[in-house]
């Protein structure tokens, strides 16, 4: 695309010099104070997960690189030469550029690249530049670490995962001197968007835990209960590990079978439950289905000793039991989603060992039972990061939910951290209220124990997959799991990858309905049929070997996989029956969403 040397651009002058210098005074005063408090917070000193030790750990790493290349000097010399020699053909186009000519650009952003999307990052040549200059330097970087020999491919994950890191920190947009709409608005407010930042940063600081939690969206616009999670409901059941929600009737008659569904306890049950639209748990509500959802606790150091085999006994297999006590019937289908899909799991390998078999059907969203390519997660997971781990979780009794939230921001750094800090510090704006957003702040603690099994036992040395796993005593092997499964994964997955998720499903031994969805972790599962946003892909043949070659016989279906796991849940649903109201065998404890959902970290 040729550039347009004749597109306007705005012109910057500071409309009142006395206020402005008055706000560059408090901001450089402000930021002080708040640069010393920072350095004495957790996130400035070497803790897992903290930005000290991913930066010390990315720093290690991209020196080791640099060494590698430092051992052939011809190699390096080279790469060295190409680099220098797209930065002089940009300073020759800006040169032509300022003489009036037209010229095509060097480089140019991909189009889904939001960073770039003011138009002053094509219109004027200053910020062209930058622009330029840094696509140029991010994709030599990412050339030369392709061209990089004597790296295994654990070494090669990890260059790449702290190269995106880095890069994406040092984009043009994310200072206040090469971002235009930063400096627009710096010269428009005479600096008080800085001065606004500054008090939004120090405000993100004195609310955060362990780890600084940059503000995503607006939490004063969300109250669980009130227009989140507000699908009616009672509580019926409850122990130290969770609250058991059965939520009431909308039709004039349901299946026979009820659905039980297992979320992860890393978060909070409500993502499949945000508002009446995007609701999963109302869908499957008003298709007649009695829906039971477990409430994980948001535990504190009082339950530092529940386990994983805690999680199973006291978790899965006693909700199934009060499921089936409520609705007096003998075998149900059930749920699994993300860590709670890897605990469910399990929990039928256990079953399956002693001849037991209290489901009808499962259903696993992005669920991961191998870990052997299980993404960016596997990067925090060595024995070393474990162990530091361990010895902080042994203090407390409990991991900060700021810490694995921390992990899941780093995983895509240019979506989940440097819009925010743009949005909020620079430009001194508050974040737009966005309910997805509102769920991923509302993170939970995870108990010490349960934390250092999952993470060690799975991640670490998937002993799930290779049957080396021992839960209560029994060996688990997940051949044995003979029942109907509905597996979904979705295409751009960063934490259960699609193609860690078909790995998982080939190790079971029933029958299995392998479903690719579009979108990732989040927005691929919660997908309304409304709202025709995404699409999904079938297969009829389940002989495919690997994720690829399901792909190539696989068909795209427009819009939500929803309907299509309706047509299928029913199958093993039974017939229908009269509604049944919450609780009327086990009694009622409270209202939907219940205690445990409201407890803060």
């Amino acid at each position: 695309m040729t550039q347009d040397t004749t597109s306007p651009t705005t012109p910057y002058r500071i409309e009142n010099p006395e206020e402005f210098a008055r706000n560059m005074l408090r901001l450089f005063e402000e930021g002080g104070r708040a640069m010393a408090e920072f350095l004495e917070r957790p996130d400035a000193k070497i803790s897992p997960f903290s930005a000290a030790s991913e930066v010390n750990e990315a720093t290690k790493t991209l020196a080791d690189i640099a060494r590698l290349w430092l051992t052939d000097p011809s190699k390096l010399a080279e790469a060295q030469t190409a680099l220098v020699t797209s930065y002089l053909d940009l300073w020759n186009n800006s040169i032509r550029r300022l003489l009036g000519e037209k010229v095509d650009p060097v480089a140019e952003p991909e189009p889904s690249d939001n960073r770039f999307k003011d138009p002053e990052w094509s219109s004027n040549p200053y910020f062209d530049f930058w622009k330029q200059a840094y696509l140029l330097t991010t994709h030599w970087a990412e050339d030369v670490l392709q061209q990089t020999e004597g790296l295994d491919e654990q070494e090669r994950h990890k260059a790449e995962f702290y190269l995106r890191q880095l890069s994406s920190a040092l984009s043009p947009s994310n200072f206040p001197m090469t971002n235009p709409e930063v400096v627009r608005e710096t010269f428009a407010t005479n600096a008080q968007n800085l001065v606004q930042g500054m008090a939004h940063l120090v405000h993100d600081m004195e609310k955060s835990g362990d780890l600084l939690k940059i503000s995503q969206t607006d939490t004063t616009a969300f109250e669980v209960g009130k227009n989140l999670a507000t699908t009616p409901g009672k509580v019926v059941f409850q122990n130290d590990v969770f609250q058991l929600i059965q939520y009431a009737p909308s039709t004039d008659k349901v299946r026979e079978v009820p659905l039980l569904v297992v979320p992860p306890w890393i978060n909070k049950y409500y993502i499949l439950d945000l508002t009446p639209p995007k609701s999963l748990l109302k869908y499957a509500v008003d298709q007649g289905f009695t829906v039971f959802v477990v409430s994980w606790v948001n535990p504190d150091e009082r339950l530092a000793h529940k386990t994983f085999e805690d999680y199973m006994l006291e978790g899965i297999l006693a909700a199934a039991d009060a499921v089936k006590r409520e609705t007096a019937v003998e075998k149900i289908n059930v749920v699994g989603y993300c860590v709670g899909g890897t605990l469910l799991g399990s929990t039928l390998a256990y079953l399956a060992a002693r001849g037991e078999e209290p489901f009808r059907s499962v259903t696993f969203l992005t669920t991961q039972l191998d870990f052997s390519k299980a993404g960016d997660l596997l990067l925090f997971t060595n024995d070393s990061q474990l162990t530091s781990l361990q010895e902080m979780m042994a203090e407390r009794g409990f991991l900060d939910g700021s810490r694995m939230a921390n992990v899941f921001n780093m995983m895509r750094p240019r979506d989940l951290i440097w819009p925010y800090i743009v949005n909020n510090y620079l430009l001194g704006k508050k974040p737009f209220p966005f309910d997805l957003l509102y769920w991923n702040q509302d993170s939970t603690r995870m108990a010490a124990a349960n934390h250092a099994f999952y993470l060690r036992e799975f991640y670490n040395e998937n002993k799930l997959a290779k049957g080396e796993m021992t839960l209560a005593g029994v060996k688990l092997d997940l051949k044995k799991v003979k029942l109907p499964v509905f597996e979904l994964a979705t295409k751009e997955d960063h934490i259960a990858p699609a193609k860690s998720v078909f790995i998982g499903s080939k190790l079971l031994g029933g029958p299995v309905e392998f479903v690719l969805a579009g979108s990732g972790h989040i927005a691929g599962v919660v997908n309304p049929p409304d709202k025709m946003k995404y699409q999904y892909w079938t297969a009829n043949k389940a002989a495919a070997d690997t994720l690829d070659e399901w792909v190539r016989m696989a068909k795209e279906h427009p819009g939500s996989w929803w309907p299509y796991w309706v047509e299928w849940l029913t199958k093993y649903s039974g017939d229908w029956t009269a509604p049944r109201e919450p609780g009327e065998n086990l009694g009622v404890i409270e209202d939907a969403p219940g205690t445990f959902a409201r407890t803060k970290s």
